[in-house]
């Protein structure tokens, strides 16, 4: 008596489990993405505190693509910070749009204001020391070119009111420089608000210590 066997065929042998398939980042996705996480790491730690094998972790890498992509965390900190300085310079020179010299310092306090809330990570890394020499120069460098765009403002106001031009580069560096250091005091207490401190700023600015408006006010389009 021949006895049937059944067979399965619900059960071929390429019916195994499939494992979910990793996407491939293309070269410039993983660069992008180190540096992001780069970024994030160099604010949170500064340059010595942070190491190629926890960038290459936090990443799902190994250490060797860091260093394919970047030669190292020296060639990574140099192009974070590059990036960052551009990015600063151009919200700065982009903001000055405005006719009245009173609404072109309120315009640039707003600018570096607004920097330092969008890109906090950034900023943080800008002001620390860096150990690593960039294409576009240190901080300071940075705020000298900024100054340079208020230099042009201020020697325009100094000549219509009868001052010596040649003293706008000093009001310039003192102007962006007491607004680069207040910025570094807010980015911590965030207190008062945004608006209010780019007022106060312009006021002493604009008015100097023995002008100072009680309340001070903006007149530009900006209240916020």
């Amino acid at each position: 008596m021949m006895v049937a066997v059944a067979t399965d065929s619900s059960t071929p042998s390429n019916d195994k489990p499939r494992r979910a398939r990793r996407t491939r980042m293309t070269g410039a996705e993983r660069r992008q993405q180190l540096l992001e996480i780069g970024r994030t790491l160099f604010a949170a730690k500064g340059f010595e505190g942070t190491s190629v094998e926890e960038i290459a972790a936090k990443a799902g890498v190994s250490k060797p693509v860091v260093y394919e992509h970047f030669g190292g965390k020296e060639g990574l900190y140099a192009v974070v910070v590059d990036r960052e300085m551009r990015c600063l310079l151009d919200m700065v020179t982009g903001s000055l749009t405005a006719g009245h010299p009173r609404e072109l310092l309120e315009q640039a306090a707003f600018a570096l204001l607004d920097y330092i809330e969008e890109y906090t990570d950034g900023f943080r890394i800008l002001v620390r020391d860096s150990p690593i020499p960039q294409s576009t120069g240190s901080f300071a460098s940075l705020i000298s070119d900024i100054a340079t765009q208020v230099e042009d403002i201020l020697g325009k106001e100094f000549k219509s009111r009868g001052f010596d031009p040649k003293l706008a580069p000093l009001y310039a560096q003192a102007l962006v420089g007491m607004v680069a250091l207040t910025g570094q005091w807010w980015l911590d207490v965030r207190r008062p608000k945004k608006a209010e401190v780019a007022a106060h700023l312009v006021n002493l600015a604009w008015h100097g210590l023995d002008g100072l408006e009680p309340r001070p006010r903006l007149i530009g389009h900006r209240k916020s």
